[in-house]
């Protein structure tokens, strides 16, 4: 315990400080011999520990079960984590830091910065997460309220206090928020709900959740959601500038069907769920993705496009006949 928290590759302990440490902090009297019988004993059982033959003898332990470079990755995931309140992300980023010693434990705590990100204000989101996975590994269903905002930003039980029974599947991070993919009682397709928005906990109930068809792929079906939104899925053709091919792949992965368009373009074939967040990435690209079939989708993607331009300029906007074509 003291060498995984008071030395690391750059900072040691002599027998005379390991001894100091003993005695003052845990009240062990011990003799400098004892040590090095000690230190051997901790090497045989795996602990990677350096010993350092000078003018004093030298002791520090090396490798740790992360290393500096994850630990911080670990501590960026957490501190960017809007789902995680402020409070909880602090107390969990000086867990994380501890992991690599004192010493390295200051450096890593200097390069976080919570202060300016967006967070949830729920300090009940960890219990939830750990009610729902409970719950999906008892294959139960469980009963939640939700809440959302009002006019004056006051949080108010979503349809009057509404008591939601789902069978949860799956827990995802998307879009720097936490869902529970699960099914309403009575109905087949899929919701998906964000965990901070949950009012508290959910109960985990004694009925069995509703299985899921032995043959759906959980995977195919997230990586065609759009911020969770569950809606109707379409396969939809795309034709796209070249330069745009990896924020394609980024988005529907490598399995992506793509075809030679014309030297300028190519063709995407995918799977997606059509809604206003689907659209809105469309047009993120200012018209480097461009919707070619199904004709109902294009045609709602037109008409969404031409009613912004007419909420931001005030004035009706109607396509001619060759706009049309």
């Amino acid at each position: 315990k003291i060498l995984f928290e008071c030395t690391d590759e750059d900072h040691f302990l002599t027998t005379s400080q390991i001894l100091d440490i003993l005695e003052k902090q845990y009240n062990i009297p011990t003799h400098r011999t004892t040590i090095p019988n000690d230190i051997a004993v901790l090497k045989e059982f795996g602990m990677d520990i350096q010993v350092v033959r000078s003018a004093q003898i030298r002791y520090n332990l090396i490798s740790r079960e992360f290393d500096y470079a994850e630990l911080k990755m670990l501590i960026d995931a957490v501190a960017s984590s809007k789902f995680i309140s402020k409070a909880k992300s602090e107390k969990l980023t000086a867990k994380i830091a501890a992991l690599a010693g004192q010493n390295k434990a200051e450096e890593l705590k200097r390069n976080i910065s919570v202060e300016r990100r967006i967070k949830t204000d729920n300090e009940k989101v960890l219990l939830i997460v750990d009610a729902i996975n409970e719950a999906i590994n008892q294959g139960k269903k469980i009963r939640f309220q939700y809440f959302e905002y009002n006019v004056k930003k006051e949080k108010k039980p979503r349809l009057d206090g509404y008591f939601y029974r789902v069978s949860p599947y799956r827990l995802v991070w998307n879009g720097d928020f936490y869902y529970v993919v699960c099914c309403k009682d009575k109905y087949t397709e899929l919701s998906s709900y964000r965990i901070d928005r949950m009012a508290s906990a959910p109960e985990i109930m004694d009925e069995d959740s509703t299985p899921l068809p032995k043959d759906f792929d959980m995977d195919h079906y997230l990586n065609t959601m759009y911020h969770m939104f569950s809606t109707e899925r379409r396969q939809v053709e795309l034709i796209c500038t070249n330069d745009v091919m990896d924020a394609i792949v980024d988005r529907f992965g490598e399995e992506v069907k793509t075809y030679a368009y014309d030297m300028e373009h190519f063709r995407a074939d995918v799977e997606v769920a059509v809604n206003s967040i689907f659209y809105t990435w469309v047009f993120g690209f200012g018209g480097k993705v461009q919707i070619k079939e199904p004709k109902d989708i294009k045609d709602e993607c037109i008409q969404i496009a031409i009613k912004t331009c007419e909420n931001l300029t005030g004035k009706t906007v109607a396509l001619s006949d060759k706009d049309e074509k």
